[in-house]
């Protein structure tokens, strides 16, 4: 396991080459990045500006800040009506087919970018990126295996962060500065427009079970209506669960991970919930191969829960997730997707996270999350820290 903030040249190479043979499925002859996730990927760095990808040959970085970024593959721009000029100078020429970003862009940039190109056919590299991101490369797993490493060492000190009397947004703060010291980048990046969180979210008690417009597993009120999810400033008090679901943004790629804390003892029925869970787990990496179905591990989770007496309960009360799992890496909610419609079967290098939860009224959510990594022979856990409720 190794951490290292840039990747190497190889690695870059694989994820460009990658692309270009799905560009080259596709017909088309390149694709121009615009957004600072897959500049990253395809880069090891963000800067303002464009990657351009020809379906042969290296990238171009069009880079406009910063101004002293070096580079061999970087030109930089003034504006992005530069770039065909540059295409010509350096001898690419104008592609006669580009896919853009279109599902992460305004309607006005995308216009814009368009207008670039006049003559080209224009499509969405959208769909392409998020599919080879779902396979990582080797250098990729190793960030997130050292990002799962850290995650379990500061939930080791979760019980240094209570003390009698706190309140959830309390102990949410001093769980963040532990991540902060740990060297979490601090930003938690998500897919999709209207998916706002801060570093993670902590579910004290009943607000576990209040709905939230977000698309996460589990809501919570939080603490103003403008970002409602997570604490919501409840005290923490005797009998009360406490989950805890923070970024595992340890480099740039998280892993996901969720543990239950509780407030002195729980009653009975919250252990038989989280024990569950747990059950759920362990059926997930005892048979859970390359080309197991996504969709079956949801269907089998859901018939688990109901097998237990917990299907009111599973996966949120007022409102109910309906996935189990989902891809991680740069973002947190990559592909694949584990709910009933996907099509999507488990494959070597993908990783995930999986996250049966349970929430009883009056005491909170139950249930345990972690991390996994897609082998040539079955699953391996990458988050690994206790999964028994701790009580503090």
């Amino acid at each position: 396991m190794s951490y290292t903030k840039y990747p190497p040249a190889n690695d870059l190479k694989l994820r460009w080459g990658r692309l270009q043979e799905l560009l080259s499925e596709e017909g088309t002859d390149a694709c121009l990045i615009s957004s600072s996730v897959n500049i990253y990927y395809l880069t090891g760095m963000v800067f303002n500006g464009f990657v351009y990808l020809p379906v042969n040959g290296n990238p171009v970085y069009f880079v406009r800040r910063p101004e002293d970024l070096r580079h061999p593959c970087a030109l930089f721009i003034r504006k992005a009506e530069d770039i065909p000029s540059l295409l010509l100078k350096n001898n690419l020429g104008i592609p006669g087919s580009v896919l853009l970003e279109a599902d992460q862009m305004t309607y006005s940039e995308h216009l814009r970018l368009q207008a670039l190109f006049p003559v080209a056919k224009i499509g969405n590299a959208t769909p392409l990126l998020r599919k080879q991101r779902m396979i990582k490369t080797p250098w990729e797993i190793e960030q997130l295996k050292y990002s799962g490493k850290i995650h379990a060492e500061v939930y080791s000190k979760v019980r240094d962060c209570y003390h009698p009397g706190i309140s959830d947004v309390e102990l949410q703060t001093n769980v963040e500065r532990e991540m902060r010291l740990a060297g979490s980048i601090g930003l938690f990046r998500s897919f999709g427009s209207n998916m706002d969180i801060y570093m993670g979210s902590v579910l004290a008690g009943d607000n576990a079970g209040a709905p939230s417009p977000f698309d996460y597993a589990l809501g919570g009120a939080g603490v103003h209506p403008s970002l409602p999810i997570g604490s919501n400033g409840s005290v923490l008090k005797e009998g009360m669960s406490l989950m805890v679901d923070m970024a595992g943004n340890y480099t740039a790629y998280t892993t996901d991970m969720t543990r239950v804390f509780s407030i002195g003892k729980l009653p009975e029925k919250a252990y038989y919930a989280h024990q569950v869970s747990i059950d759920m787990h362990h059926r997930l990496i005892s048979e859970t191969v390359p080309g197991t179905s996504c969709a079956d591990i949801y269907n089998y989770t859901l018939q688990m829960a109901a097998n237990a007496g917990l299907s009111g309960c599973f996966m949120g009360v007022r409102q109910q997730a309906k996935f189990v799992g989902h891809g991680v890496g740069i973002e947190i909610n990559e592909l694949p997707v584990l709910m009933s419609r996907s099509e999507d079967l488990l494959q070597p290098g993908m990783t995930f996270a999986f996250e049966p939860k349970f929430v009883l009224s009056g005491i909170g959510a139950l249930g345990i999350e972690n991390t996994y990594l897609v082998t040539d022979t079955g699953i391996e856990k990458i988050t690994n820290f206790e999964e028994n409720i701790i009580e503090l």
